[in-house]
């Protein structure tokens, strides 16, 4: 008889009572995941799609209560189910308020625990949840917000997730394009494929075209055997090429030539291997503005740009900040104390002001920072100075400053204007960018 499509969650710290109820879930044709803590429970959460939760109460360091608030305010349509050896009438008051659909004590036969998820399940059916291939209003794969901008991103993904063009992601350093790339895979039909994520900016540019299509033995020095590359592990399923700003004309013209043949040939190789393979590229440089410069070729760009996504920035997304805030403060807690932690409200707001040049990637960072420096609650105390309010002093023209100082002061009040975007601010200073790399260091 093949399994229930209903997913539970059982999590209890005693291994013979999960292996238990585990044997009767399945034994009613229900498909399981076990947890014998809340760490590993959230762990499961995140990764999978869960149609009822069960969990005991009392375990050690983070309780099941814990675990029940958490989830009516990240999963609310998820129901819930306890299962405890001690009752308690507070806590069963306490658990109906957070959304528990009913309270089994232990021990129980099968045929209460089949009635009590059955009735928990049967609340489940009732709501109008969103489905997994739907975007929802809070979370799509790794990707998390409710803002109009990200909206407009997982409408676009929902496009393509299912079929194999090529997508271009542009947006500024710290945006997240990986995670819209990854949520074009795995939230799609090709999902169990491989997804094979290459940095094109991280490896040298004499390797790059070896890494990517592979070599055969004697193509170059240290070529001491056959070797595949990223384009044939990825075979199947999806190459997401990050920073393709990077490569030279000469790889760029073997990607262009893979793209419309779709087959490779090893370095050092005539022989021809047919391909099939979706492209997902990504940037955060202006690529016309390459194209014009003659650094980036044009029918490459429109070969790799038959469906563009543009990440926005995170100031331009700021209704998002709470919920990626309550992600890091889940993601670091756990991770780094064992428990989940909160936040004030003048921290949240401090969080909300800063205009966030780094974007996620900057606001992940003070995150763990604050969640390594704070004790129960994360305070203003526990932020960086720069995201506190601050007083602006009018400059004092009779002060004389040495060249070096009024070099630095203009070079950071230049990364102010242009939001730390470091291709504009040499233009401004008409410098070349590693130059400017330099003066910063």
């Amino acid at each position: 008889m093949p399994l229930q499509k209903e997913n539970i969650l059982i999590v209890d710290d005693d291994v013979h009572i999960l292996e238990l109820i585990q044997r009767h879930l399945k034994s009613l044709n229900y498909h399981t995941y076990k947890a014998i803590s809340v760490k590993e429970a959230v762990e499961v959460l995140k990764g999978k799609s869960i149609d009822l939760l069960i969990t005991d109460l009392n375990m050690p360091g983070v309780g099941g209560m814990e675990l029940i608030k958490y989830t009516s305010e990240h999963y609310p349509q998820l129901p819930k189910l306890i299962v405890t050896g001690y009752p308690s009438l507070d806590d069963a008051k306490q658990a109906m308020r957070s959304g528990v659909v009913d309270y089994l004590t232990k021990p129980f036969t099968k045929d209460e625990l089949k009635v009590a998820v059955g009735k928990s399940l049967a609340g489940l059916k009732k709501r109008s949840a969103p489905t997994k291939s739907q975007p929802s209003a809070v979370s799509y794969g790794d990707i998390i917000g409710q803002s109009e901008a990200i909206k407009n991103v997982t409408d676009i993904i929902e496009r393509v997730k299912d079929n194999k063009a090529t997508v271009m992601i542009t947006g500024d350093s710290g945006t997240g394009k990986e995670l819209v790339a990854r949520a074009i895979h795995y939230m799609g039909k090709f999902a169990s494929a491989p997804f094979v994520a290459v940095n094109c900016g991280a490896i040298p540019e004499n390797l790059l075209e070896s890494e990517l299509f592979g070599y055969v033995k004697g193509a170059f020095t240290g070529a001491n055997e056959d070797r595949k590359g990223f384009f044939q592990a990825a075979n199947k399923g999806t190459i997401f090429l990050d920073e393709i700003g990077n490569a030279s004309m000469a790889t760029q013209l073997r990607l262009l030539r893979v793209l419309q043949e779709k087959e490779i040939t090893r370095v050092g190789s005539k022989k021809t291997e047919p391909i099939d393979v979706r492209v997902i590229a990504a940037t955060n440089f202006n690529l016309k503005e390459r194209i014009e410069k003659g650094s980036f070729r044009e029918d490459l760009y429109y070969r790799l740009t038959v469906v563009e996504i543009e990440v926005p920035k995170l100031k331009d997304r700021k209704e998002d900040i709470t919920l990626l805030v309550d992600k890091f403060l889940q993601k670091y807690g756990v991770e780094y104390k064992d428990r989940l932690l909160t936040m004030t409200p003048e921290a949240l707001n401090a969080l909300e002001r800063y205009s966030w040049p780094g974007n996620i990637r900057e606001l992940e960072n003070i995150i763990q920072r604050a969640v390594i420096m704070c004790d129960k609650q994360i305070t203003l105390h526990d932020l960086p100075d720069f995201l506190k309010y601050t007083i602006e002093f009018p400059e004092n023209n009779d002060t004389l400053l040495p060249l070096k100082d009024i070099e630095k002061q203009y070079i950071l009040k230049v990364l102010a204007f242009t939001e730390n975007n470091k291709s504009k601010a040499a233009k401004i200073l008409q410098i070349d960018r590693k130059t400017l790399n330099q003066k910063i260091q």
